[in-house]
């Protein structure tokens, strides 16, 4: 299921960061995100964790286990802690009781899972885990863990740690002390002991008070007794001691009467408790089979002694007394031989029964089998087992299926308000994945939305500065800006007139769009504001729209630039490297947007003429400069030549120069090459 998948990836995040879990889900090749109730596959799991070992450089034990207590916690803020803090009062109670809670899940999942235990990892199709737990003289105990799975064992030692702490505040420690192969009817299951050991946990004074050995909880409890009052002890025994011989006996250990009498203080009544028995029982055979019609009681050797009136209706070669039970059920679960001492030894789980199909009446055979649930209780007295049982029914459709009816059900067993119940959590399930199915699609919606955005944004910026472009998509006024010093270049083809009257169109624009790239890519490199090509003239600034002091050193380089660049792109008539001409001139200038469609961010100002006459009278493959642009220039490790004084059109005579090169800088460096 997908909860198990978006535990790992809110554990990676959490721990390593989105990053981590990008690289870790495209080494895996997986989605990035899981549906809650989605069943997936199992190789979808296993790949994450396998590179998850791999991505985090640590073992696999360290991995599941880590998972483990992570986990619990996920469960936790899921909702689960409070149905499975009701598992048990002690930690041995809570183990024990975890093959009951995979039943309860199978309900709402409509499958062979385990929410709590990792195990509602796997598809329906497989097998859940099964646990079996026994308690050892000195307090500690084995815990047995079952399952179809190889190598996912570690994760219990992660879960049930965690649980041990949260939920009975101790602290607890698993060593495996057997691992083995058994087989089983559905093939080969792995078999692992753990060795539970516990310490409990107290405040930070009480543990520099007491010490502890790594022992049960035991002794625990004996160093606990130590340090209760005496005196009030008595008065406590005396007062509960009124009330009647049955509650506290003698036989009790001293811890049990201590916590009896706690317990009966905050008037609940769960330890201390003797109950008393008839001397015969006040029920008749035929009210016992008729008030549980859904139980059997069989002997070592499997016979039938007894059995309820409804699973006779439906069986009815149970009504044959002394019948084998296994001729007419299979064990579904635990996965364990059809034999009293595997049952005995599987006694604290809930067992599941299905009928078998070719021991069912002909009116059966196109339907689903019965699947029962319930108890085995060994009655020594009678040497004999009793399964109480229910049907199990998750839905009014698996009802129907079997052509059964609410009728059929105790009005006691709660199956029956189970099946409604489950009805109408289904039709919540469905909305729930209805909703997240949509949510993962407005996700994915918003997330194209963004890459969208985003080139929208970037094509936005390439024609207008971004803080401008940011003013005008907010609906602002773009206010019109002086700019007390900046340097403009311009730059032209040579013989760009003859090149258009000789060549096709496609080819001048071939030839413009290769120098353009060229171009473009070096106003990156050297931070200058490409302001707009017309024909084969190209503008820039440096200094606008952000006012920077190295304004005439950028557009100087991007020249020097560009002049390389040009070698690059091939004359269309003449196959020869282009030629180019480039004036630069520093001025002021003043700045603003011009037009509401297609706006564009001009320049206007003396300083813009000025330095299109540069370009204008300059000399094929120079980089014309005009004075002031020298005096910005002449201290910065460039080389300049002195062109003389000229005649400018429309200004007069004007002293000049022409930029050669940069001293310091190599051609790489210039054209931004690594």
């Amino acid at each position: 299921y997908g909860f198990i998948n978006t535990c790992l990836k809110s554990l990676v995040v959490e721990k390593y960061g989105e990053e981590t879990w990008e690289k870790l889900r495209l080494q895996a090749g997986v989605q990035d995100s899981f549906l809650t109730f989605e069943v997936y596959k199992d190789e979808i799991t296993m790949q994450l964790i396998d590179k998850a070992c791999k991505v985090l450089g640590v073992p696999a034990d360290m991995v599941l286990r880590e998972f483990g207590k992570y986990f619990f916690e996920f469960c936790k803020r899921s909702g689960y802690d409070h149905m499975l803090r009701t598992l048990g009062g002690n930690l041995y109670e809570f183990i024990e009781n975890l093959d009951a809670l995979h039943s309860y899940l199978s309900l709402s999942y409509q499958a062979n899972i385990e929410v709590f235990i990792l195990f509602c990892f796997f598809p329906q199709e497989m097998n859940a885990p099964s646990f079996r737990v026994e308690k050892n003289e000195d307090g500690s105990m084995h815990l047995h863990y079952y399952s179809d799975r190889r190598g996912l064992c570690h994760i219990v030692p992660g879960i049930i740690g965690a649980a041990a702490l949260d939920f009975f505040n101790i602290e607890i420690s698993m060593k495996i002390i057997n691992q083995t192969e058994e087989e089983e009817r559905t093939g080969k299951k792995e078999h692992i002991v753990f060795l539970v050991t516990q310490n409990p946990v107290f405040p930070y004074k009480e543990r520099n008070e007491f010490s502890f050995s790594p022992q049960c909880l035991v002794d625990s409890e004996k160093q606990i007794e130590n340090q209760l009052n005496k005196e009030d002890l008595e008065k406590a025994k005396n007062k509960t001691g009124d009330r009647g011989n049955s509650v506290c006996p003698v036989k009790k250990s001293h811890w049990k009467t201590i916590r009896g009498i706690i317990t009966l203080g905050k008037g609940k009544l769960l330890r201390g408790f003797d109950p008393v028995y008839p001397k015969s029982l006040w029920i008749d055979t035929k009210t016992f089979c008729n008030g549980l019609p859904f139980h059997i009681v069989f002997d070592k050797e499997l016979k039938v002694k007894q059995a309820g009136v409804s699973i006779q209706k439906i069986v009815p070669g149970l009504q044959t007394m002394g019948i084998c039970l296994d001729q007419y059920f299979r064990i579904i679960h635990p996965e364990v031989p059809f034999t009293i001492s595997s049952i005995q030894k599987f006694i604290n789980s809930q067992f599941v029964f299905q009928t078998r199909r070719e021991m069912m009446p002909e009116s059966w055979k196109q339907r689903p089998m019965l699947e029962l649930r319930g108890q085995m209780m060994w009655m020594e007295s009678l040497q004999c087992m009793l399964y109480l049982c229910s049907p199990l029914l998750r839905t009014l459709h698996e009802l129907e299926e079997r052509q059964m009816h609410i009728a059929d059900i105790a009005p006691h067993d709660v199956t029956r308000d189970l099946i409604l119940l489950n009805q109408q959590r289904l039709a919540e399930m469905e909305l729930s994945n209805q909703l997240e199915r949509k949510k993962e699609e407005l996700r994915i919606l918003s997330k194209h939305l963004e890459e969208e955005k985003k080139k929208t944004e970037a094509l936005l910026y390439a024609m207008l500065p971004q803080h401008v472009a940011n003013q005008l998509k907010e609906g602002k006024r773009v206010e019109a800006g002086e700019f007390k010093e900046c340097t403009i270049l311009f730059s032209d083809v040579v013989t760009f007139t003859n090149i258009c009257a000789q060549c096709e169109p496609i080819q001048i624009v071939l030839m413009l769009n290769s120098m353009y790239l060229r171009f473009d890519r070096l106003t990156t490199v050297h931070d200058v504001y490409k302001v707009e090509t017309i024909g084969d003239a190209y503008m820039v600034v440096g200094g606008v729209p952000v006012p920077v002091p190295t304004h005439a050193e950028r557009v100087a380089n991007f020249a020097l630039g560009m002049i390389i660049a040009a070698k690059g792109v091939q004359n269309p008539v003449s196959g020869n490297p282009i030629q180019i001409r480039v004036g630069i001139h520093t001025g002021p200038v003043l700045a603003g947007v011009v037009g509401e469609k297609m706006p564009r961010y001009c320049l206007f100002g003396d300083t813009v003429n000025i330095a299109s006459r540069m370009e204008s009278h300059g000399v094929p493959s120079k980089i014309h400069l005009s004075s002031s642009a020298y005096q910005c220039l002449k201290y910065k490790n460039f080389e300049i030549t002195e062109r003389g004084e000229i005649e400018v059109k429309g200004k007069g005579k004007m002293h000049t120069y022409f930029l050669l090169r940069n001293k310091t800088a190599t051609e790489n460096e210039i054209m931004g090459r690594p």
